[in-house]
């Protein structure tokens, strides 16, 4: 780990970096590597929609989402937001949000046809799907003709990190660039080489350096990590009950090491639920 260099994972940082329109560079830069954009399909300019008052209020708010969103020139909506808690619904989360920027691209009385093409992407810190690649991709095809698309207007991402950690880097490829810029840990010589290849991650490396020097970011930044440890321990909290919900459920059914294995809660917990239950 390169000291003091703030997580880029970091919600609140991540919005710093990829989420106002002075570094709106940035984005460009890692939309196209992750939408694959490439030649004439490249974006070339965004307009993101930002509000940095809504950010400051978001900043201890435990259930507060700090996502960055952009639109493109073609008029296409994006979102992008870092997923650090498996909160067991990333997919349920991600079309809600989906479908909610989908309909509000027009207003009441306006056109369907001029409803907006809509992207979201999640940058996952946990595995998530059962396959093996870290980056997926998904849209409306029909159930036969697999290469019949009924509409290009949704489109969801998912990038799962600990994947990418495990897979083979490639570093000539800007999307595996970039992933490798947004490792908490990612080893002083692998960034060096990094950004000697990529002049615009170079100059994301230098907005990091200096958000982490500026001690009005530090301070956010800390709150931002407390609120984000609070919510993993109520998460935390929520699933030790329901564990020990179902052990006890099962204790008339199955035997103590079968529940164990099942619930995830060690023998002595069980052997100690059962005998107070008694």
């Amino acid at each position: 780990m390169i000291p003091n260099r703030l997580k880029p994972t970091n919600d609140f940082i991540f919005k710093k970096i990829f989420g106002e329109n002075e570094v709106k560079e940035n984005l460009i830069s890692l939309l196209n590597a992750i939408l694959k954009l490439e030649g004439d399909r490249r974006l070339k300019d965004i307009t993101i929609i930002d509000n940095k008052e809504l950010v400051k209020e978001l900043i201890t708010d435990k259930t507060g989402r700090l996502d960055v969103r952009a639109e493109t020139m073609e008029n296409t909506q994006i979102d992008i937001e870092i997923q650090l808690i498996d909160q067991k619904n990333i997919v349920e989360r991600m079309l809600y949000y989906l479908s909610k920027m989908y309909s509000e691209s027009i207003k009441s009385g306006g056109k369907y046809k001029d409803l907006k093409k809509t992207i979201v992407i999640g940058i996952l810190d946990f595995d998530y799907f059962h396959i093996s690649k870290f980056h997926s991709t998904y849209h409306f095809y029909e159930d036969e003709i697999k290469d019949f698309m009924l509409t290009d207007k949704f489109e969801l991402n998912f990038v799962e990190m600990p994947k990418f950690r495990s897979a083979f880097k490639d570093i000539n490829n800007p999307l595996h660039r970039w992933l490798l810029f947004l490792e908490n840990d990612i080893p002083k010589e692998m960034l060096k080489e990094v950004v000697e290849m990529d002049p615009v991650i170079r100059k994301a490396e230098e907005r990091l350096e200096w958000l982490s020097s500026d001690e009005e970011t530090i301070k956010l930044y800390k709150a931002r990590e407390e609120a984000l440890i609070e919510k993993m321990s109520l998460i935390g909290e929520v699933e030790d009950r329901t564990k020990r919900e179902i052990a006890k459920n099962l204790l008339d059914i199955l035997d103590i090491e079968t529940i164990a294995d099942k619930t995830g809660l060690t023998i002595e917990e069980i052997e100690q639920m059962k005998k107070s239950l008694n």
